[in-house]
């Protein structure tokens, strides 16, 4: 099973994901994970995406594209993964797609987490008071939420017209959502 999971901050993406993995056996694949890897390892590509992050500024969807094939390239990802915060973008997906038709691991799935902009913020905000992330401050929600509509919510089109897009209500228990993502893909 080939899956991109996606929705905007606080919808439960990171928990869904967690889940997933373990059912299915996937390998959970994240673009900071692989940069950080790049970056440990010292790689070209590493190297040049630490000079670009150094200065503050984003990794250009080229380099990532490319550490995203070369990831996807390895024999654990033959039987099936999932792609946590990756594509953000319009060219990110199209370049994506591009590079899974070439290694003939085309995705099964695109799933989007939705929920009532209210219930996100207060998950958000919840979930900064119990673990102490820095991001979860209401000024800091607000912004990641633009951000995401603003930039990525439009792939949901792209995935939608590929045939690709199955939307999950993310209201509910934990296990109320994840059994709804099951019920689509296991159809």
């Amino acid at each position: 099973m080939r899956i991109v999971l996606m929705g905007p901050p606080g919808a439960g993406k990171g928990t869904q994901a967690a889940l997933l993995e373990n059912k299915y056996n996937l390998i959970h694949l994240s673009t900071g994970e692989i940069l950080r890897k790049e970056i440990k390892e010292d790689s070209s590509l590493g190297h040049q995406a630490k000079t670009f992050m150094d200065k503050g500024q984003l990794v250009p969807d080229t380099l990532l594209l490319e550490m995203m094939e070369r990831r996807l390239k390895n024999p654990d990802c033959d039987g099936g993964y999932l792609l946590d915060g990756f594509p953000r973008t319009i060219p990110q997906a199209e370049g994506l797609a591009v590079s899974l038709d070439k290694l003939d691991l085309s995705l099964d799935y695109a799933i989007s987490l939705f929920a009532d902009e209210l219930e996100l913020v207060y998950r958000l905000v919840l979930r900064g008071k119990n673990s102490g992330r820095s991001d979860d401050t209401p000024d800091v929600i607000r912004d990641r939420q633009r951000i995401y509509w603003e930039h990525t919510a439009p792939v949901l089109g792209f995935y939608r017209s590929k045939g690709l897009l199955k939307e999950i209500d993310g209201i509910g228990s934990i296990d109320e959502v994840f059994n709804r993502i099951v019920d689509v893909v296991e159809k």
